[in-house]
Formats: structure tokens, sequence, C-alpha cells
């Protein structure tokens, strides 16, 4: 596990956007269970994939048609939260970063980290609100 001081700032991407952090798998069960529709990001510091996923999440978020609410855990950082939040999501392989996008508690759409390596944050940013324009 990367020390705290190290990450604050990947973390600090997203929250300075407004995403809620998720610390536990009693935050993620929480999170799921509500019935608006969320964008929920497994955030990671890989430099190849996040350094992208972030500021393309970013550039999504300020899309018309949006998720009512956005939360992260850190994978590698936020374990318990992760391991809870990816048994929601049994269906897809487990990768980060990723983006999983939810509506009335389920699983609707999902980014993983296969379609955001080696991307651009605008191709990052156009995958995401084209999922916001179809679930949302």
């Amino acid at each position: 596990m990367y020390p705290p001081e190290l990450v604050q700032p990947m973390r600090a991407e997203l929250t300075d956007i407004g995403a809620s952090e998720l610390m536990s798998a009693a935050d993620v069960d929480a999170w799921i269970g509500d019935a608006r529709s969320g964008l929920l990001v497994f955030n990671s510091i890989c430099g190849c994939a996040a350094g992208s996923a972030r500021p393309g999440i970013g550039l999504a978020m300020q899309h018309g048609k949006r998720p009512e609410r956005f939360a992260t855990v850190f994978a590698g950082q936020d374990q318990e939260a992760t391991a809870q939040a990816r048994a929601h999501f049994a269906e897809v392989p487990p990768s980060s970063p990723s983006v999983a996008l939810v509506r009335d508690g389920k699983l609707v759409d999902f980014l993983p980290r296969q379609r955001i390596e080696g991307r651009r944050p605008d191709e990052i940013a156009g995958e995401l609100t084209a999922m916001f324009d179809r679930h949302l």
C-alpha cells in the first residue's frame, strides 16, 4: 500500500470536482443502495491509465446529462470499500482505474481499464458522456 500522502493528490483530483470518498464496505452498500443514478470511480495510482482517467472523468462530469451522485473508491488504498464495490459488480472483471454507472442500485454500464488505457482525457470523457446519454 502506498503512503497516504503520495495518493492524496490523486484522490483530490476527484474529490475537488465533487466525488464522495467511500472508505468502508458500509459506505459502499449505502451508496449502491440509493435509487438515484450514480457514477462510481475505481481510482488508481497507475499513471498510464489513471493519469488520463481522472481528467476525462472531470470533463464528463461537466456534461449536461450526468449522474445525480458521484463517488470513488481507491484501489490499493481503500481495500475494504474497493472489495465491496467489486462484489456488487461481480459480473465484470475487476480493473482499475475503471468506472461504473449505476441506476436504481444496479450496474447499467461499465468502463474498464482496457477502454481507458492509452486514451486521451477527451476520448475517455466521450465514452462516459455516451454512457450518460444512453442510460440517464
